[in-house]
């Protein structure tokens, strides 16, 4: 199944046949406290600067996130937006919680935006599925509901299931949801990965649509991150996993590499083609 997302001019294909697509994830003000500063100045150059050094380092797609405490995001959220599309031309993800949020800055994004997200409670699929339907955005489905984050994959997978019914009701095509099977901390609970790589095997096989989840969540609290969260990856990847949210400096090698291994990559052209790219910007 096909997701298509565009910039200004651009395309790009989100494909579960396809090579992993990388959408990144530092537009996030999140332990970010110079973007917090900036942000609330109304100064875009930092996350301008967070723009370009994602998109060199393999991001397909940028995450747009302006949340912190106090922040007016009906007002930043579109204005964030505006700025980063003024300088690169790439498809975004609008990320927040406050639908408001969302339908402003749709109302200024150009091409065809992901929306990050909508969950199964009834007043999310009430608040975003009619706005993402207006705007021809496609969106991300989170497999929580009004009972909250169960730990069971196949009542995940039925929240995946309902969000993409009423996302169809709602007259949004079902390639244009695409699932987050909710990827949560192993140093809380042992089991939490292996719920959700089963979450990720059941939407695939039996929805067959694009899955991403945030690539360094279940690594929280732990040493070693980058190799834990490559782990995790790598079997995600191989379940169905298409569109990780993450730090592309971080992931992007490993994700050639998958794409490698995986036959989506005829020739090694993409593999090698990043590396000599990567080698080319450490000599500038």
């Amino acid at each position: 199944m096909q997701t298509i997302l565009k910039g200004k001019t651009t395309e790009l294909i989100i494909d579960t046949e396809g090579p992993v697509v990388i959408i990144g994830e530092s537009i996030n003000p999140t332990r970010r406290k110079k973007l917090v500063e900036t942000l609330k100045a109304h100064d875009f150059e930092f996350a301008l600067q967070l723009a370009k050094s994602q998109i060199e380092t393999g991001a397909d797609v940028l995450d747009v996130n302006v949340g912190f405490p106090g922040v007016d995001d009906e007002a930043l959220l579109p204005e964030t937006v505006q700025a980063i599309q003024e300088a690169f031309d790439i498809p975004l993800c609008l990320d927040s919680p406050n639908p408001k949020a969302i339908e402003a800055a749709l109302k200024v994004t150009l091409g065809k935006p992901l929306i990050n997200s909508v969950n199964g409670e009834e007043k999310s699929l009430q608040a975003i599925l009619p706005v993402a339907k207006e705007h021809g955005a496609a969106v991300i489905g989170l497999v929580m509901d009004d009972d909250g984050i169960t730990l069971d994959p196949e009542k995940r997978f039925q929240i995946a299931e309902k969000i993409l019914n009423r996302a169809i009701q709602t007259g949004i095509p079902q390639e244009d949801v695409v699932i987050d099977p909710l990827a949560m901390a192993v140093s809380a609970d042992p089991n939490a990965c292996m719920v959700t790589l089963e979450t990720i095997k059941l939407v695939h096989d039996r929805l067959g649509l694009n899955i991403t989840q945030g690539a360094s969540n279940i690594s929280f609290g732990l040493p070693n991150r980058v190799e834990l969260n490559n782990a995790h990856m790598a079997i995600s990847i191989w379940n169905g996993l298409s569109c990780p949210i993450a730090n592309p400096a971080k992931i992007t090698t490993f994700v050639r590499a998958m794409d490698l291994i995986r036959g989506k990559d005829e020739f090694a052209m993409r593999f090698t083609e990043f590396f000599y790219n990567q080698e080319a910007l450490k000599n500038s």
